[in-house]
């Protein structure tokens, strides 16, 4: 069991920059370190599916989505075997980039918070 919890969703306007933070905690009785899990940020707008916006297995070793890659970096911290941090930088925030935000962790299940709404608007 995976507890994850995400801040740092707003208002912003186009062109701005917003940075989500997102903490995966393990329960107690897990034996699975948190960085054996990928780490992963998707988003969903309404009417929309929910999409893959950036993901990281490892630090440094990190995937992004064509809409998102050179806009977007993804980062992970381990300071702690049950805990891990996952942030999301957003540069050059558009509109398009509306959506609620989820933070992912998957390993032996897949694990989701509840969400942050970031809104790119003038």
């Amino acid at each position: 069991q995976v507890q994850i919890v995400e801040s740092g969703g707003g208002l912003v306007q186009p062109g701005g920059s917003l940075r989500l933070s997102c903490v995966a905690q393990r329960s107690a009785d897990s034996i699975y370190p948190m960085d054996w899990f990928r780490l992963s940020w998707y988003r969903q707008a309404p009417g929309n599916q929910r999409e893959l916006v950036a993901t990281i297995t490892s630090p440094g070793s990190a995937n992004y989505s064509d809409s998102t890659k050179g806009r977007f970096t993804i980062s992970r911290d381990n300071p702690y075997n049950a805990k891990s941090t996952v942030y999301l930088q957003m540069d050059n925030l558009q509109p398009e980039d509306t959506a609620v935000y989820y933070c992912n962790a998957q390993f032996n299940g897949d694990y989701w918070g509840q969400g942050t709404q970031v809104t790119v608007s003038s």
